[in-house]
């Protein structure tokens, strides 16, 4: 939720609308699941294009399930996470990964 609140707060093709941390909470839902269930399918479909763009496809997908989580809110659940364009969805995603990667705690790390 945290890193979807700061890709909100830093692109401005990225609105949320009404109650914001119900909206944060159901869009991190439905982004965990498509990236838990349908990432993994469409980058073993493509396959052939990430190799051949050396992973800057996987870029595109990650855009793409950044939108489709958007349209999804916003369709099934009325939630107001909107996310404009292609550009604000593949930045959108680039700060989820970063903020997810900084603040996920390493087990390694700690001992």
């Amino acid at each position: 939720m945290l890193a979807l609140f700061v890709a909100a707060w830093l692109i401005p093709g990225i609105q949320v609308e009404s109650d914001a941390w119900v909206v944060y909470a159901i869009t991190a839902a439905i982004l965990a699941l498509l990236n838990a269930i349908l990432l993994p399918i469409l980058k073993t479909l493509s396959c052939g294009c990430i190799i051949l763009t050396l992973g800057l496809f996987s870029l595109v997908l990650n855009a793409a399930m950044f939108m489709l989580s958007s349209y999804l809110a916003q369709t099934w659940f009325n939630a107001g996470y909107i996310v404009t364009d292609f550009w604000s969805a593949l930045l959108g995603s680039l700060i989820v990964s970063v903020v997810s990667m900084l603040f996920s705690s390493d087990k390694e790390e700690e001992r």
